[in-house]
């Protein structure tokens, strides 16, 4: 998976995540009975993308070798309740191994 090039496409990466979140909460909201269990996960799944988003913001953001906090929520959520996991493993993937070169 290639990871991000910039700075500015790693956070349009994590805008793109928000904006799926919302949208899979917009779903739930929609049809709670088929994709009710995804509740279980989606305010800290969110919270941990716009904690993100924010370091980011605030300058404080650092490359790491550990997996974001948010991960584990990602790793035990099958992909029928977490359709963007992918993009959130490309986020994973920059946080880890930095940005992709050029």
């Amino acid at each position: 998976m290639i990871r991000a090039r910039s700075m500015e496409e790693y956070r349009d990466l994590i805008n793109e995540a928000i904006y799926d979140v919302q949208d899979l909460r917009a779903s739930i909201e929609y049809d709670e009975e088929i994709m009710g269990d995804a509740l279980v996960f989606l305010d800290p799944l969110e919270a941990g993308i716009r904690a993100l988003n924010q370091e980011i913001k605030d300058g404080h953001y650092q490359f790491s070798n550990q997996n974001l906090p948010f991960m584990a929520i990602v790793h035990e959520t099958p992909g029928s309740l977490l359709p963007f996991k992918p993009l959130l493993i490309r986020i994973n993937d920059t946080h880890i191994h930095g940005l992709e070169k050029q």
